[in-house]
């Protein structure tokens, strides 16, 4: 119990000092050419994948890396529900930033666009995000998206 607790302040941690980093970089007002053509670009439609898929054009990303989000949420739902909310709104920030960087996903464009994570999730797994909704009483996933 008193390692889950060490991950637990652990990941709390982490989360915050990503989400203070991501939040001090989305400040500037002026965002620059390359910046805003790499955020429209990350929410096309579908394109090609190095791996020959191509992406769920509701999200902009692969059918795996959607599946992979939504197992990862899916794995944290009962803590979600054990927790008290702000707490796992924590959690939920800590797998998203770790999906996010384990599939090459840009957290600045993330950042910009949070609403993705909700556009994934519906598409592909209605009632893991339904469930995270209830668990962390929260409208939408992206609501609850620290520093973004």
């Amino acid at each position: 119990m008193t390692a889950r607790r060490g991950r637990l302040a652990a990941s709390v941690a982490a989360t915050a000092a990503l989400a203070a980093l991501v939040g001090a970089c989305s400040n500037d007002p002026s965002p620059t050419p390359g910046n805003a053509a790499q955020s429209t670009a990350s929410t096309s439609a579908a394109a090609p994948t190095p791996d020959g898929g191509t992406s769920n054009s509701a999200g902009g990303v692969t059918n795996a890396q959607a599946v992979q989000l939504c197992s990862d949420m899916e794995l944290q739902l009962q803590n979600w529900r054990t927790y008290p909310p702000t707490l796992g709104k924590s959690g939920l920030n800590t797998v998203v930033i770790s999906w996010a960087t384990a599939n090459g996903v840009d957290l600045l464009a993330l950042a910009g666009d949070r609403e993705r994570i909700d556009t994934i999730t519906s598409t592909q797994c209605p009632q893991v995000r339904q469930g995270a909704l209830d668990a962390l009483e929260i409208p939408t996933l992206a609501s609850a998206l620290i520093g973004f």
